[in-house]
Parts: C-alpha cells; sequence; structure tokens
C-alpha cells in the first residue's frame, strides 16, 4: 500500500489522528477510486468531501450545465459559472480544493457512456441522481459488475441513504427495495426540496464511502430515512426479493 508523502501527512493530519483511520486508512482512501453519477445537490457535497478526505481518483460523470435554479442547493458553483458544464466546473474548483487527487471529469449522461466497463475500473459507485430511471440503470450495472453503490436521494424535506456490496451473493438491490411500479417520478424540479437536506445526505454519502474503504459494512443493505422537519432518522433492513427481475438471477450463478 503507498505510503503517504510529507504533505499528505500534513494535509491530512486530523483523519490520521483518527483511531479507526490512522496513516494506514489514510493510505487506502489515497488508493481508492470513486464514482460519483450527477453533480447536483447531492454530488457537490460528496465530491467536496471525498476529494478534502484524500479520496485518490474521483470520476465525476454529468451532462448538464449550470443554471440560476441550480445555485438553492448545488454548492459548489456560483453566478459566475452559470452556462459552463457541471463537471468541468466541478473538477476545476476540487482541484483548486485538494491538488493531490486525481479527478476526471466527463461530460456526457451515464446512459452515453460504458458505464460497466467503468465501474469495473472503481471501487465505489455514488448513485447522485435525481430520478428512478437513472438510479434503476445504474443499479442494475452495479450487480452486473458486483461494485460497491452508494444511492441517496431528496425530495422537499425528505431524503433517504442506502448502500450495496454486490460482491455478496445474497445482497439486495436497489430494485428489491423499490420495483418498477413502486417508486414515485418526483424529483426536486418538480416538487421542490429544502437545499440543506441534499447537504445532508450528500455528506451521508462520501461519509459512507470513506466507512466502506476502511471495511465499515454494518451499514450495508439498510434504508436511512431523513426527515428534516422533524429532525429524524429512522432505519430499515432492506430484505432481497427473490424474484428481484435485476438481482435475483444471482441466486443460481
Amino acid at each position: 500500500m503507498s505510503a503517504l508523502s510529507d504533505k499528505e501527512f500534513l494535509r491530512y493530519n486530523r483523519h490520521v489522528m483518527v483511531g479507526k483511520i490512522g496513516e494506514q486508512g489514510q493510505a487506502k482512501f489515497k488508493q481508492t477510486h470513486a464514482i460519483i453519477v450527477g453533480m447536483g445537490g447531492l454530488g457537490c457535497p460528496a465530491a467536496q468531501y471525498l476529494a478534502a478526505s484524500g479520496i485518490g481518483h474521483l470520476t465525476l460523470i454529468d451532462h448538464d450545465v449550470i443554471e440560476l435554479s441550480n445555485l438553492q442547493r448545488q454548492v459548489l458553483y456560483s453566478n459566475d459559472d452559470i452556462g459552463q458544464t457541471k463537471v468541468a466546473t466541478a473538477q476545476k474548483k476540487l482541484l483548486a480544493m485538494n491538488p493531490l487527487v486525481a479527478i476526471d471529469a466527463i461530460e456526457e449522461s451515464v446512459f452515453d457512456v460504458d458505464f460497466y466497463e467503468l465501474c469495473q475500473q472503481a471501487d465505489l459507485i455514488l448513485d447522485c441522481t435525481d430520478n428512478p430511471k437513472t438510479r434503476k440503470f445504474i443499479n442494475a450495472i452495479c450487480v452486473e459488475t458486483g461494485s460497491k453503490l452508494i444511492s441517496a436521494s431528496a425530495i422537499q424535506a425528505n431524503g433517504q441513504l442506502v448502500s450495496f456490496d454486490f460482491s455478496q451473493q445474497d445482497a439486495p438491490c436497489y430494485a428489491c427495495l423499490f420495483p418498477a411500479e413502486g417508486e414515485s417520478n418526483l424529483n426536486c424540479q418538480t416538487a421542490g426540496v429544502v437545499s440543506p437536506v441534499l447537504g445532508v445526505l450528500g455528506s451521508l454519502q462520501a461519509t459512507e464511502a470513506l466507512r466502506l474503504c476502511l471495511g465499515e459494512n454494518d451499514n450495508l443493505h439498510q434504508l436511512t430515512l431523513f426527515d428534516a422537519w422533524g429532525m429524524q432518522f429512522r432505519k430499515f433492513k432492506v430484505n432481497k426479493d427473490p424474484d428481484c427481475a435485476v438481482c435475483g438471477s444471482r441466486r443460481d450463478t
């Protein structure tokens, strides 16, 4: 495992001081490649914390440009960035924040790239998108590639987080939790969202990514719900559906 340089040791000193991280854990972060799909309200805080934390290689995927209506919640961008692509702007700002990490910017829809190949090259996938069609596509590819997937979403004052490790043969998947007919098509654009809720969920995605790097697997396959108005968290176990159209067939492989 690659040791930390003197500059890295100084930059990440507060991590090194944490008992469950230490220098060895920080070196694991350095060796990790994480893909973030969606550089909106979730992807911005997730990417900021992962870059600041020293995740060695980030790949950002998003085809959108920055609009005025994004600035209420997509805190990586400013008024001067309107009209620029999200991933190129994010790449520039994240590298300015931490030049010790490598960041790739893919200015395309996740449907238009070889996402299967990308997932095979990465250690973690963060789904920071805002619609069920894209989440289900990402989930299906991650099941095929046996990837670790951290998915979050938020609408109005509520958010949810769930992570899966598809290298485990008996792992449930996102489609077990939300079958084709079981998820609303509402999103931030159609129903609105309280901006800090996205910050909470994006930060939780980054936290879960760091935990998985360290082998902290106790939160896998559990759905965490956050209610901002009640300031409450609830957690539920996600059970595998043996008849799931996406992952059910893995029982026989």
